[in-house]
């Protein structure tokens, strides 16, 4: 069974079309990659996933079970996590803190095994010797890697990234895709939304490509980036 499934999800605002009866399943453990042109809709799609947009019409579900009601807090207890694109860290709180609530309430761990969990992740994460500092006055490539950090605290079993390497360098972009792969390897399951492709192709397993909301292609990563309408509408490549 799937661990999440999609079906002829789509969501309007106003006349404009943003997700167009988005249909696919997603394996237990599996990484599935998203790319697509901006305004393609693919931020809308995580938000129809976790439930801080319901779609106007389709299901979405989870183990076989239908979540398309569940509100953002239920699905994230039932094992569904995110990073956003822009970081939203709880900003007067430390790093250590914003894990904390969010393997507190987020994840329900208890109050005994939560600050060995937090301190495990911060050190995976890069993140550890910033943990006394105030999140709000991070820099924009910690912030980043806070928002993946605060995902894992939650021990989700589906994780969405949302543009993570977005911004890093190439040696910090080489440390998170090691730490994605280690989720990966630990029997995650990943749903990644990225510009940088080389990051992307090197971790998931299958590639969807969106396009005015409407999903293009899915496939082997290979073979979707070959094709000729991928070319031509998400790299501007006439071909």
């Amino acid at each position: 069974m799937p661990i999440l499934s999609l079906q002829s999800v789509s969501k309007s605002f106003g006349a404009l079309k943003v997700t167009d009866t988005v249909s696919f399943d997603l394996a237990a453990g599996e990484a599935l990659g998203i790319i697509g042109p901006n305004g393609a809709g693919k931020s809308t799609l995580f938000n129809l996933i976790t439930g801080n947009v319901r779609p106007d019409q389709g299901r979405v579900l989870l183990d076989g079970n239908d979540i398309t009601n569940q509100t953002a807090m239920q699905r994230c207890a039932a094992g569904i996590g995110r990073s956003f694109q822009i970081p939203q860290p709880f900003g007067n709180l430390t790093v250590y803190e914003n894990l904390l609530v969010a393997a507190r309430f987020g994840g329900a761990i208890s109050a005994q095994d939560a600050p060995a969990h937090c301190m495990e992740i911060l050190h995976r994460t890069g993140l550890a010797t910033h943990a006394e500092k105030k999140s709000g006055g991070l820099p924009l490539l910690q912030r980043k890697r806070l928002e993946l950090a605060r995902a894992m605290a939650t021990k989700p079993r589906l994780i969405l990234l949302d543009e993570i390497a977005g911004g890093l360098t190439e040696g910090e972009c080489h440390e998170l895709v090691a730490t994605i792969r280690q989720i990966h390897a630990e029997g995650t399951a990943i749903i990644w939304i990225e510009h940088v492709l080389h990051a992307l192709n090197s971790v998931v397993t299958r590639l969807m490509v969106l396009n005015f909301g409407k999903m293009l292609m899915i496939g082997a990563p290979d073979q979707v980036m070959a094709a000729k309408e991928v070319r031509e509408i998400y790299l501007g490549i006439e071909a």
